[in-house]
């Protein structure tokens, strides 16, 4: 099930909230528990019985860890237990049929693939448990010894399928007794609307201008124009995409009564790769930093384990987004752009004027949105050598593909927009007597022209659920 179906917005959503506000406050938590498997049994039917049996895994070796709270060894060792069994569940299910691929090519062998289907946001999931019963261990924070309770964490439907990835330390007192107002039900619905927004009207039109290119690259003669054009629609899909989900994950979360951290800070507007990932996707970004690379030692090290500890973080980073190559290429590009800034350009990129490190930081993110976006590697290759085949007519590319001209509008809302345009708006709107009001009004307007647009298209994918 979508956030942005109809399904959910005119029965999910409806009947959820009935009950919810309808039962008392100890009993919110059965209700959002029991909607969360439904919402997740809706689109993954076999795969809700994995969500349960790692709930229930993962009560259990918390309490076990937490009882044996004097006995080192035996922490650390249900510690590995427990990383073990959560990375092996996503390994097999999501690389499993990567690595017999590529044991097959290397080794000659004649493994048959699995051909398990992947159950949708395990990734995001994975690593929510693996927070919770990693700090844990460290003794952030106190094992939870209501399962129900627990299973309303790593279940819950807002942030399930596709984050942001939220620490259970970050609501642990919230699962408790958390604040319930109309105030705070109205801005949970005033920022879904807005992802809402984002994801229906410029997602997923300008999605049909990059998929013109990428979902078949050899089926037209290209050229550098229509490329640029074509990856300029995928920069912007993909964050109206994901931070329009993440707009609506946080807008859920504040109807029901939670606080979840911002998932994204303006991304395109950052002036060096470093910034970008300061802003773009957060708590992955931070995730790996607490979990990963300050355990492995961070950049309080030699030199040499830094550099490790560094290139270990990216090429997970990489490998968390899709088991395929393309995806590793990626990481390894964004490690190398980020080490070349950090141990040359600080001091450089501080002096040159803004806009000159905004405009190569966007080059440059957008050349990793390429290696991120293509299907196989051969694509990869076709694309680049279109590049540089400049006699290529883009008079042709278009009328060959005359209907994607009809989506430019949406690419000149992404790009202005992509920017605190609507932040700035808001804020002096607000200053006036009625701003409030007559905002309310410009978002159900919106609201209502997205819904006419879900209606009469057949076109509305997400494309973080296959992560």
């Amino acid at each position: 099930m979508l956030f942005s179906s109809l399904t959910f917005l005119f029965a999910f959503l409806p009947i959820t909230l009935i009950l919810y506000f309808l039962v008392k406050d100890k009993y919110k938590n059965y209700v959002l528990l029991v909607a969360s498997l439904i919402f997740y049994a809706w689109g993954e039917p076999k795969y809700v019985i994995l969500m349960i049996l790692s709930i229930i895994f993962n009560y259990f070796i918390a309490r076990l860890i937490d009882k044996k709270s004097k006995t080192k060894k035996l922490k650390k060792f249900l510690l590995f237990i427990t990383v073990f069994v959560n990375i092996g569940a996503l390994f097999i299910f999501k690389y499993l049929d990567f690595a017999i691929e590529n044991l097959n090519v290397v080794f000659n062998f004649n493994i048959q693939p699995a051909h398990l289907s992947l159950p949708i946001g395990i990734s995001f999931y994975t690593f929510q448990i693996l927070s919770y019963v990693i700090d844990v261990y460290r003794k952030k924070v106190k094992v939870q010894k209501n399962i129900f309770t627990l299973g309303t964490y790593i279940a819950l439907f807002p942030q399930l399928i596709a984050g942001p990835i939220v620490r259970y330390s970050d609501v642990e007192k919230q699962l408790k007794s958390r604040t319930h107002s109309l105030e705070k039900f109205c801005d949970g619905f005033r920022r879904f609307i807005l992802g809402f927004v984002k994801k229906v009207l410029i997602a997923n039109n300008v999605a049909i201008i990059a998929d013109t290119v990428f979902n078949d690259p050899s089926a037209v003669e290209l050229g550098p124009v229509a490329i640029v054009i074509s990856l300029l629609a995928y920069a912007l899909q993909i964050y109206y995409d994901f931070s329009g989900y993440s707009d609506m994950a946080i807008g859920l979360g504040k109807i029901f009564g939670f606080d979840f951290d911002e998932n994204f800070n303006y991304p395109y507007s950052a002036t060096s790769l470093t910034d970008f990932w300061r802003r773009w996707h957060i708590s992955l970004t931070s995730w790996f930093r607490d979990y990963v690379y300050i355990p492995l030692g961070g950049n309080r090290c030699s030199k040499l384990r830094w550099l490790r500890n560094f290139s270990i973080v990216w090429l997970l980073t990489g490998f968390w987004h899709g088991a395929s190559w393309n995806f590793v290429l990626w990481g390894v590009f964004n490690m190398v752009i980020l080490l070349i800034e950090k141990q040359f350009l600080g001091k450089i990129l501080a002096k040159i004027p803004k806009i000159f490190t905004w405009i190569s930081t966007f080059i440059i993110v957008n050349i990793g949105w390429l290696l991120f976006r293509v299907n196989t590697m051969d694509d990869l290759g076709l694309i680049v050598k279109s590049f540089f085949h400049p006699e290529a007519s883009t008079a042709d590319f278009l009328a060959h593909n005359f209907s994607i001209v009809s989506y430019f509008l949406f690419m000149i809302l992404g790009l202005i927009f992509m920017f605190p345009v609507w932040k700035k708006m808001t804020g002096k709107l607000l200053k006036w007597k009625f701003g409030r009001f007559i905002l309310d009004i410009i978002l159900l307007a919106l609201f209502c022209v997205a819904i006419c647009a879900l209606v009469n298209s057949s076109y509305n994918p997400f494309i973080y659920f296959r992560f």
